[in-house]
């Protein structure tokens, strides 16, 4: 034992009544007096440490240190940036994993790569040998700095408490961070073996190390050793060097794409060039590619995989058992134990993590490559052939701050199929309708930011006829572009489309509108399609050209989901050939205020990308866009580009109280029309371009791709309502729109005073639109907004910009435009906002007074309501029943 090498932690594990052992040469704590599985079920419910400080550690520095990079690694270098790193995998030749390691870049002059401790030294002299002819060096730093892996839901809380409260990394994962830890140099990343969705490595160096292991045990974490880790990795899939890489059970060397996580550590891109190791790997990913297609008529290119196994039959697998179906020998187990997990309860939201746990038998094989998930086989355990199946996964990361087992065989709900008697269920819904809407409309607070209640005449037009009729139309050149309509009996809503556009005209300020979109979703996916035909106008014989680059806010600073590669923007968006992802660059945030963009650093990205097209809007939105300041700067800096605001939330509030986007500088407005802006379910497109100018094009192929591009029957009747909703706008737009801002920043002075902690910045009472966002705590925001509907306050929780998703989500989202138009003035936010302290930090039931409030305010404002108009409106809803 005394050869053996030791790392930094080696006397803290020993003081602690750690189990040493050998391991790769190196005497590390396979468990702690606790035993594995507490360390494991620790690690999934709280926070462990696990000392990492073995592995290798080699800072690549030099002039060529990204071309040696990119020749040696699998994936591609040129797309990581400063606080990123990347998954990747050293090949030979053959196409065989040498070792599997991680690329840091943390500063802009060199790489931190780390490799596995057994193979520090092999993977040095294989790096080493194909330094010839690259101007760069290799240093081992392993015995400068330690490394401390802190994984599990409150590892973030530990980290960011001993970082004075400041966020780490942004919240995705391979983000990176150089933070001072209570004065102690530490580099943070977001990554880790475990498969925890928070977790992180922390590099300090060797004399911190002890006092940072010291200070997070002070805090709440455990020591876990391999042991945990083991299990941990293999209930997340991950693959160890040596058991799913390397050599195989019979021998045989694994290939690269044998393992999933191959799709994400291979590189083709040009950037490359000819890698060690490329000609074997593309080989490879033919026969990944017709795999994934179920094509198996020849295995010989990748005759093997790595997958998930579990067993159905009371046993433990070990490696290198064999697996059969029938008598067949298909593979064998490369990884195999028994994990624990917490039991739960309740669906959805709802689950209830327990503290009583169970057991399972799972592991990892390598298994022939035509065998399917679902697909059940037998395992030799011990000359007895025991049932397994091959799932999909072992367990989920998309519901942080938790990972979740997927336990295999759990039944997902019957799809039910409707039968009996109908009349009884007819009735049955009639009368819940009515129950909702009044629960809705006159006992419940509404605060979802992205809803309103259109008025009764709104409502009852967009029932009438001609609701359910056709009435498809364009312009036609032969008859000097006027609109040749494709039905009869449509002269009405004719007048009527030319009306809602003569009013939607007046209230963006802008020179053409198309109203027949059916969502702002819609209104973006029109765009976004014109602007991809229109590049491609000129040359209509070679496969069309996707938008290069789009700058926007990213969905986790608030960012609309339409104007996302995931959203509306996926099939127009190119692939960057350097980065091999969705061209896109984000607007960077203020470091004191991530609600709010940086304008100086925005200028210096556009430079940089020179986007196609900028689509400023959010839908976590406290502040106005600066549309003027990037029009200014685009124009001085002659950069063809494309503004565009995507006003869904904020279309209501156009104007001198909030923003004017055409009179700023944008090119191109769509919004949806049921938020602030308070009429029926819809889309809106506007544009600024004159007839006579050359994007004045780009509008007529944005009509083309609305109809017959997006739409064809566009709902005529809330048409009708729509018109009816411009109308009511246009005439109380100035009082309503002052009120909302005003009821805002009301709001939120009185959920402040009453002890809640509300986003934004105070100079500006916090908010400059209808929204509000309270903090509530990390992961709380869903119990919190289930606690406030069962005292009938609606919100909406919300995810803020540090935050990795919705379940993580520890605000709320809360807008006042509803509650505005039925009366609700600065007294009563202030009555509510006190009921809510009541309910969110004491836990007090508080809904018969929410009730009362509610009670107080059943009439709609800002809109028509002398008797002339309630008496038509009277006639038409006698012949609409």
């Amino acid at each position: 034992m005394s050869e053996l090498k030791r790392t930094q932690l080696y006397d803290v594990h020993v003081a602690a009544g750690a189990e040493m052992v050998d391991f790769g040469g190196w005497e590390m704590p396979i468990q702690y007096p606790g035993g594995i599985i507490a360390e494991h079920l620790y690690t999934r419910q709280v926070c462990s440490l696990f000392d990492v400080s073995h592995m290798g550690r080699l800072l690549v520095e030099g002039p060529e240190r990204k071309a040696f990079l990119q020749h040696v690694l699998t994936s591609n270098v040129a797309a990581l940036d400063v606080g990123l790193a990347q998954y990747c995998i050293i090949p030979n030749e053959n196409g065989g994993a040498v070792d599997d390691a991680y690329l840091y870049m943390f500063q802009e002059d060199n790489y931190l790569l780390v490799v596995n401790a057994a193979n520090t030294e092999k993977d040095l002299a294989h790096l080493r040998a194909a330094l010839q002819g690259f101007d760069c060096t290799i240093t081992d730093i392993s015995a400068d700095w330690a490394a401390i892996a802190v994984q599990g839901p409150r590892s973030k809380e530990m980290l960011t408490a001993l970082n004075g409260g400041a966020q780490m990394t942004e919240p995705m994962k391979n983000a990176l961070g150089t933070v001072s830890l209570e004065g102690h140099y530490a580099r943070v990343a977001k990554t880790g073996y475990t498969g925890e969705p928070l977790g992180y490595e922390v590099y300090v160096r060797s004399e911190d190390a002890a006092w940072l292991w010291n200070r997070l045990v002070e805090m709440g974490a455990h020591p876990a050793g391999l042991g945990a880790r083991d299990t941990l990795r293999m209930e997340a899939s991950m693959p160890l060097y040596g058991h799913e890489m390397g050599t195989a059970p019979d021998g045989s060397e694994i290939p690269i794409f044998a393992v999933p996580l191959a799709k994400f550590a291979v590189s083709f891109s040009e950037q490359k060039g000819d890698y060690i190791g490329r000609a074997a790997l593309e080989k490879q990913h033919k026969y990944f590619m017709k795999y994934m297609d179920r094509d198996f008529s020849d295995l010989s290119g990748l005759p093997r995989k790595i997958a998930p196994i579990a067993l159905e039959d009371r046993g433990v697998m070990r490696a290198g058992m064999e697996i059969y179906q029938g008598d067949k020998l298909v593979g064998w187990v490369t990884s195999g134990t028994m994990v624990p997990y917490f039991k739960t309860e309740g669906q959805g939201l709802s689950t209830v993590i327990l503290e009583a746990s169970g057991k399972r038998a799972i592991g990892l094989c390598y298994i022939d490559s035509d065998i399917l998930t679902d697909d059940t086989v037998e395992v030799d355990v011990r000359g007895k052939r025991l049932k397994a199946v091959i799932p999909a996964r072992h367990m989920s990361v998309g519901a942080p701050p938790f990972a979740r087992p997927l336990l295999y065989g759990v039944e997902e709900d019957e799809h039910g199929v409707g039968g009996g008697d109908r009349a009884p269920k007819a009735l049955e819904l009639v009368h819940k309708a009515l129950e909702n809407h009044i629960w809705r409309q006159e006992q419940c607070i509404n605060l979802i930011p992205s809803e309103n209640t259109p008025s009764r005449a709104v409502r009852l037009l967009s029932g009438s006829d001609p609701a359910c009729r056709y009435a498809e139309h364009k312009k036609v050149l032969a008859f000097y572009e006027k609109e040749v309509f494709y039905y009869q009996g449509t002269k009405f809503i004719d007048e009527v489309e030319r009306r809602l556009v003569e009013e939607m005209r007046a209230y963006f300020g802008c020179t053409e509108v198309e109203t027949r979109t059916l969502s702002g979703q819609m209104s973006n996916m029109a765009v976004f399609s014109a602007l991809m035909d229109w590049k491609n106008r000129v040359d209509r014989k070679h496969e069309a050209k996707r938008l290069g680059y789009v700058m926007n806010n990213h969905i986790i600073k608030g960012g609309h989901l339409s104007a996302q590669p995931m959203g509306a923007l996926h099939d127009y968006i190119a692939i960057d050939p350097v980065t091999e992802k969705p061209a896109v660059v984000n607007f960077p945030v203020c470091a004191d205020n991530p609600y709010k963009m940086d304008v100086e650093e925005t200028k210096k990205l556009i430079d940089r990308y020179r986007p196609e097209l900028i689509i400023f809007g959010k839908s976590m939105v406290l502040h106005k866009e600066p549309v003027a300041a990037i029009r200014q700067f685009v124009d001085e800096q002659n950069i063809p580009t494309t503004i565009m605001y995507d006003m869904a939330h904020v279309l209501g509030l156009i104007g001198d109280h909030f923003q004017n986007p055409f009179a700023e500088g944008a090119e191109i407005v769509t919004g949806s029309t049921h938020k602030t802006f308070f009429g029926p379910q819809r889309g809106v497109i506007g544009v600024n371009y004159k007839e006579d100018d050359l994007k004045y094009g780009l509008w007529k192929t944005i009509e083309s791709r609305t109809f017959p591009g997006s739409v064809s029957n566009h709902h005529l009747g809330t048409q009708l309502g729509m018109l009816m909703a411009a109308y009511e706008m246009n005439q109380f737009r100035d009082v309503y729109q002052k009120a909302v801002i005003e009821n805002a920043k009301s709001f939120a002075r009185s959920l402040k005073a009453h002890g809640l902690d509300v986003a934004g910045d105070p100079a500006i009472d916090y908010t400059e639109t209808h929204q509000v966002i309270v903090s509530v705590g990390y992961g709380e925001g869903p119990e919190i907004a289930e606690r406030l509907e069962r005292n009938n306050i609606v919100v909406n929780y919300q995810a803020t910009p540090d935050e990795e998703g919705f379940t993580a989500s520890g605000a709320l989202r809360m807008g006042v435009s509803e509650m505005t138009r039925f009366g609700f003035e600065a007294a009563d936010f202030d009555r509510l906002a006190a009921l809510m302290a009541d309910c969110i930090l004491r836990g007090t039931e508080v809904k018969e007074e929410v009730k009362k409030l509610r009670s107080e305010h059943l009439e709609m404002r800002y809109c028509f309501s002398d008797a002339e108009i309630d008496e038509a409106l009277e006639n038409l809803a006698a012949k609409l029943v």
